[in-house]
């Protein structure tokens, strides 16, 4: 498939430690713009009325960093929302292209506040 049709799966994460987060799925995404292009898009792309009003509820923590969750047959992980492991492999740099930082067709990818990361990291308790 062309890196002009790929189709990726964005996870929005409003919370890690109660497990919140909605999946979004984006056709036709271009794997050639960088990762900083792709999360300008992310945030302002319209969408339905419903979808909307969720996305713009888990923009309002201000996501700032994406990460591979998984990849078209490949493993995964049994974490539920983002493994915590391999930061330095699977975080996406925003100056490299999606290509570059590993992104491929069918990849599903996190989308959360880098803060909310590092302390779900430091101390990974689940509220529920």
């Amino acid at each position: 498939m062309s890196s002009e049709n790929s189709t990726i799966t964005v996870r929005l994460v409003r919370s890690f430690e109660h497990r919140n987060f909605r999946p979004v799925v984006y056709h036709g995404v271009n794997l050639d713009q960088t990762v900083k292009q792709f999360i300008t898009f992310v945030k302002n792309v319209p969408l339905s009325y419903i979808m909307n009003h969720i996305l713009r509820e888990v923009l309002y923590f201000l996501p700032d960093m994406m990460k591979i969750i998984h990849q078209a047959h490949g493993s995964k992980t049994n974490e539920l929302v983002v493994s915590l492991e391999d930061d330095d492999k699977l975080i996406l740099k925003e100056d490299s292209t999606l290509k570059a930082a590993g992104v491929a067709n069918e990849t599903e990818l996190a989308f959360f506040c880098e803060e909310d990361y590092r302390n779900y990291k430091a101390n990974p308790v689940s509220a529920w």
